[in-house]
């Protein structure tokens, strides 16, 4: 019998090779610990086998075996009783979409159709473009360039090339490497070709997808997976990346059948801002994102916007412009980055409408800037593709004939709808996610998943709508703040959201900060003095290991960017220039004025991360804590999220109950740990303030027995105060679960803010 899901704590499982461990073992030693937070469920990274070395698990190189490095099949076992023991449970990721095979030899399936081409019992498992050769071999793009096939010697039954081994198919291996290569069933060929002779995660050729479309594949990938719930190991799944398969809602069906009614699945469904979550699937909603835009952009000030947007003006950007920019990064990422997805695409449309036209590329690839969303063929969108059609021919009259082609092929569904859908979801992951969130430097707080940037923050009015329509109809979604895919951590967000707030002054110090150490491109400097500001310790100690990681994180975000510089031809020019400009800002005279800038704000700042923290915990759905944020957290994007985490000092806060956030935390958790009906299945009911100072309280009931509270836009409210502010309190007594404090009534906000810019009430029944 499956345990209802209360909330969960997100771990990142890593193996001793990936430099350093976190396994079912140590998980295990925390049990205590987060169950005295609060904590109902264990929500692990995937615990499958992934590539040595692997710091993240998503790189699964055998789908039927959890991870010998992790603990393996007995020390997830343990994990698991362990668990039961104290009344917890697990929830892990899945991983559906792809496998790794950066190196072959650890992945049997890949190995076996590699050796033996079509004739692998594999061959069907991976989505392999076969007509992309003239022989019919498999194109890989794993060369430098075409010559060095050259260089590919034979060693006994492998082609070795560096340290790249393949294998050699059986009867073919005499002669010269070149030679040899010649009779494969792969042709090894320069990645700047642009060709890739099978589906990929997005434009990553390490990740190959899988055809769960195919019930023998997902029976052989989801065997383990199975074995879970047939001997009660673990209450659910999170479904990573569903989009990317050929039939996200056929394979939900499967799994559901698979995993069984009781079972929680949550699946990484990243929605657009005005899409909803189509209602037929069978599942408890989304991995967060959704809520997470909402949490966080209520406290962003709408008056804000105006000079925020001035400012990136100043560094020359048209801030108006861009949905043009974002249009052309799409046609950049369709027809560059994804050209390989799209001229296979091409060769469906053309084999399905019996047709073709000269333009039919630029009109799928204009056809995607018309649709917003990561895929566009759920039951509820039906009526999206047709309007992006008519949208795409108003504008471009041209591409009429060749939208004919496309719409020809569509009607008749298959490989060409399928792929477009898989093409779109790739086309806005690289456009948006990973490129333009790294160019708006706006407000960067809000250049998150999930995000939409160009909508300054979120009102009270969409808040409360949306969090009464998810109680209504996804309860059980989950809610997070941080992910190991977030751009920044939760606190991080806070802090820069604060800027909403200060506008003026945070274009004082900008221009003065760009006085004394310019940086080598405004634009660039711009988001790059955001995301510094986000993680400048209070202290204003400026540790090497501070360094390193800003220094990583701004090389990596300059390459996502791709403006002057990116992943596939870096500008070691510009590149060392924003190396020289970081270490002239770290060592020189703006560091003092950076610290003098972060404890000016940090109360501000704390107090907008813990009024979001409390909103995640308490609003409709499941909430996540991910890894280590109970306390405060400085993480900015991947690789920095996945550090160690200190959990000697988690649990002497946990135990001194004195650090603000671990208070919000276990405060939120052990309530809704001892009322599950209440945040399983209460209503949730904006409750509204009176007074002058009305807008700066966020305050709702769930069911009728829980109040929650929190402050937000300090700046001005430090300024005049909560004068004659109320909120009125439902009939009854109320306890703050926080900080003991009793209220009924019309309470002052001046007396319920008191001890924390939060309050967690319940109502007392003595």
């Amino acid at each position: 019998m499956a345990l209802p899901v209360l909330s969960t704590y997100r771990l990142q499982l890593r193996g001793e090779s990936s430099g350093f461990a976190f396994t079912f073992a140590d998980a295990e030693n925390l049990l205590d610990y987060l169950d005295d937070l609060g904590v109902t469920h264990l929500y692990l990274s995937p615990v499958l086998t992934a590539a040595r070395g692997s710091a993240h698990g998503y790189d699964v190189t055998d789908p039927t075996t959890v991870s010998d490095e992790l603990g393996g099949p007995d020390g997830l076992a343990r994990l698991s009783a362990a668990a039961r023991a104290r009344g917890m449970g697990l929830i892990i990721d899945v991983v559906p979409n792809h496998v790794g095979i950066d190196d072959p030899r650890q992945n049997a399936w890949w190995w076996d159709v590699l050796r033996h081409g079509r004739s692998s019992r594999y061959a069907a498992f991976f989505d392999i473009d076969w007509d992309l050769d003239a022989d019919g071999r498999i194109v890989l793009p794993i060369l430098g360039s075409d010559d060095d096939a050259a260089e590919a010697k034979v060693d006994g039954d492998l082609l070795r090339l560096g340290d790249l081994a393949l294998p050699i198919a059986p009867g073919t291996g005499e002669g010269p490497g070149p030679q040899v290569h010649d009779r494969q069933n792969y042709r090894m060929v320069g990645w700047r070709n642009g060709v890739c002779g099978y589906r990929r995660f997005f434009s990553i050729t390490s990740l190959a997808g899988l055809r769960q479309e195919d019930r023998a594949v997902f029976d052989a990938s989801h065997a383990e997976v199975a074995r879970w719930f047939g001997e009660g190991l673990v209450d659910g799944v999170r479904i990573d990346h569903p989009d990317g398969l050929s039939d996200p809602c056929g394979y939900l069906e499967r799994l559901r059948e698979l995993v069984g009614p009781d079972a929680w699945i949550v699946i990484e469904k990243i929605l657009a801002v005005d899409e909803a979550l189509e209602p037929t699937l069978p599942v408890a909603g989304t991995t967060g994102y959704d809520v997470l835009r909402q949490v966080g952009g209520v406290f962003v000030e709408p008056a804000g916007e105006q000079a925020l947007t001035a400012l990136v003006g100043s560094a020359g950007v048209d801030y108006h412009a861009m949905p043009k920019l974002l249009a052309e990064l799409k046609i950049r990422a369709a027809t560059v980055t994804l050209a390989s997805e799209l001229a296979r695409l091409r060769r469906a449309v053309v084999a399905a409408a019996g047709a073709d036209h000269p333009l039919l590329p630029e009109a799928v690839a204009a056809l995607l800037t018309h649709i917003g969303v990561y895929r566009s063929d759920y039951p509820g969108l039906a009526a999206l593709l047709p309007t992006a059609l008519a949208e795409t021919q108003a504008q471009s009259p041209e591409l009429g004939p060749a939208l004919e082609v496309l719409a020809a092929a569509l009607t008749r569904g298959g490989e060409s709808a399928t792929r477009l859908q898989q093409l779109c979801g790739a086309v806005t992951a690289k456009a948006v996610e990973d490129c333009l969130f790294y160019r708006d430097a706006r407000l960067v707080s809000l250049n998150e998943v999930g995000g939409e940037p160009d909508r300054f923050g979120v009102g009270l009015a969409e808040f409360h709508h949306s969090a009464a329509t998810r109680a209504r109809l996804w309860p059980h979604t989950m809610t997070t703040l941080t992910t190991h895919d977030t751009k920044r951590g939760e606190d991080v967000r806070a802090r820069i959201g604060v800027l909403s707030q200060v506008p003026s002054l945070w274009t004082e110090f900008l221009t003065r900060w760009e006085a004394k150490a310019p940086s080598p491109d405004p634009a660039t400097g711009q988001f790059l003095w955001q995301n510094i500001f986000g993680v400048w310790p209070v202290g204003g100690q400026v540790t090497e290991e501070l360094r390193g990681r800003l220094h990583a994180y701004a090389e990596k975000a300059i390459r996502e960017a791709a403006w002057h510089t990116s992943w596939n031809d870096p500008d070691a020019d510009f590149e060392g220039a924003v190396h020289r400009w970081l270490d002239a800002v770290l060592d020189g005279p703006v560091a003092g004025q950076l610290t003098e800038l972060v404890a000016q704000l940090n109360s501000h700042a704390a107090s907008d991360a813990l009024g979001q923290k409390l909103l995640a915990l308490t609003v409709p759905g499941i909430p996540d804590v991910y890894q280590g944020t109970e306390l405060w957290d400085d993480s900015l994007v991947d690789p920095d999220n996945r550090r160690a985490v200190d959990y000697a000092a988690r649990r002497g806060a946990l135990k001194d109950l004195r650090h603000p956030k671990i208070r919000v935390v276990t405060a939120a958790l052990r309530v809704r740990r001892s009322r599950p009906q209440t945040f399983l299945r209460g209503a949730y009911v904006p409750v509204l303030a009176e007074g002058e100072a009305s807008e700066h309280v966020v305050a709702f009931r769930r069911g009728d027995d829980v109040l929650v509270a929190v402050t937000r836009w300090t700046v001005r409210l430090a300024e005049k105060g909560w004068g004659n502010t109320v909120l009125p309190l439902p009939e009854g007594t109320w306890t703050d679960a926080l900080s003991g404090a009793v209220a009924s009534g019309a309470t002052s906000a001046a007396q319920l803010f008191s001890d924390l810019p939060v309050v967690l009430l319940e109502r007392r029944h003595d």
